[in-house]
């Protein structure tokens, strides 16, 4: 399911920078383009909980 282009223009990282997110579609994920976290859509719904964010792999620098 796609994101509402709207909605993706407003969302940020919930993390104290409030970096703007980048859209996989393919992956069905949100990755922060600051700190590199990667947050899950599930059911069309962002999750964007700290606590539920996987952590970038090593090496793997936010673009």
């Amino acid at each position: 399911m796609a994101l509402d282009s709207a909605l993706l223009d407003i969302l940020a990282c919930p993390d104290t920078h409030h970096a703007p997110l980048r859209h996989d579609e393919a992956a069905g994920t949100l990755t922060c383009t600051e700190c590199g976290r990667i947050f899950e859509i599930r059911d069309g719904v962002p999750v964007l909980l700290l606590e539920e964010a996987r952590q970038p792999e090593a090496g793997a620098a936010a673009e």
